[in-house]
């Protein structure tokens, strides 16, 4: 199947970066547009998952770059690579990420700043020093958010403004970048059953625990009740990191790419919502995530 082309869909060929490439939805993308036809290169932190990724390659098209997208001197590496070894670049995706998960009274101001800069600041980074190249071949720039860059969930508030940041940055880029002839699509992602659940887990125990006790008291069983139901709805979701791979390869080649591609039933019920209910509806239907919050815990009730 290397190199061709659906009805409706471009070759795929030319050379793609993928960022995030280490594990999850970002690994999975990597090995699927390689068996496809592109030449990838795939963005990792660590020598040792490219190494991983290489080994699982089985067309010779894949190879990794140590790429840091917080780190100019890193970006700058791989765009250099790009050329020197491609050419050029047909399509760049944005998609690594991290979730900062936790009521925002918790989060302090460099964790959430944390999680701007990699999600949105260190993206526009990627797309500014890889867009002489996709100008050049009028390529594609396509942006993984989530169905929470369309509504914010509670608990999820940092995230959520990350991702509602990479979607005006997405529909801004769009509109700049039409007449230079490169096209950028957003892929909204829902709960997918991904390595990336445990890191999530592990860093919402770590923001509670850094914020003051009183005021992590007042939140703690509310949000342990949200992450587990959580990571329930991601071991039960039939969406599968094959059928994101499936979008951003549309994204990539199909001649009319959409502006937006949605992933999973749960992402495009998200989505839909968020466009059609008012807030105070909106509100409404997150309000038994909050209703606890500030509820006594066990310890704390009094016999009556």
């Amino acid at each position: 199947m290397s190199g061709i082309a659906g009805r409706g869909q471009l070759p795929a060929s030319g050379a793609v970066l993928v960022t995030g490439a280490s594990s999850g939805l970002g690994r999975e993308c990597a090995l699927e547009l390689e068996h496809r036809g592109f030449r990838v290169l795939a963005g990792v932190r660590r020598a040792e998952d490219g190494e991983k990724l290489l080994a699982e390659s089985l067309h010779g098209r894949l190879r990794y770059a140590l790429v840091d997208i917080t780190d100019d001197a890193s970006v700058r590496a791989s765009a250099e690579l790009a050329e020197r070894e491609y050419g050029g670049l047909r399509g760049l995706v944005n998609n690594a990420g991290i979730c900062v998960p936790g009521p925002l009274e918790c989060v302090d101001g460099d964790q959430f700043r944390r999680q701007l800069d990699v999600n949105v600041v260190g993206h526009l980074g990627v797309i500014r020093a890889h867009l002489p190249l996709l100008r050049r071949s009028r390529g594609r720039i396509v942006n993984v958010t989530s169905g929470l860059g369309k509504a914010a969930v509670p608990f999820l508030g940092a995230y959520s403004t990350a991702q509602f940041a990479k979607e005006a940055l997405s529909d801004a880029l769009r509109r700049e970048l039409t007449p230079s002839g490169v096209r950028v699509s957003t892929v909204a992602p829902g709960a997918i059953l991904t390595p990336i659940w445990n890191k999530v887990s592990e860093a919402g125990d770590r923001v509670l625990d850094g914020a003051p006790p009183a005021v992590a008291e007042l939140y703690r069983s509310a949000f342990q009740a949200f992450m587990a139901g959580n990571a329930q709805q991601a071991l039960a979701s039939r969406t599968t990191p094959e059928d994101f791979a499936r979008a951003v390869f549309r994204a990539l080649t199909d001649a009319r790419p959409r502006t937006r591609y949605w992933v999973g039933a749960d992402a495009r019920r998200m989505g839909r919502l968020a466009r059609l209910l008012p807030d105070a509806l909106m509100d409404r239907r997150f309000s038994a995530i909050t209703a606890s919050v500030g509820a006594p815990g066990p310890l704390e009730r009094q016999p009556g």
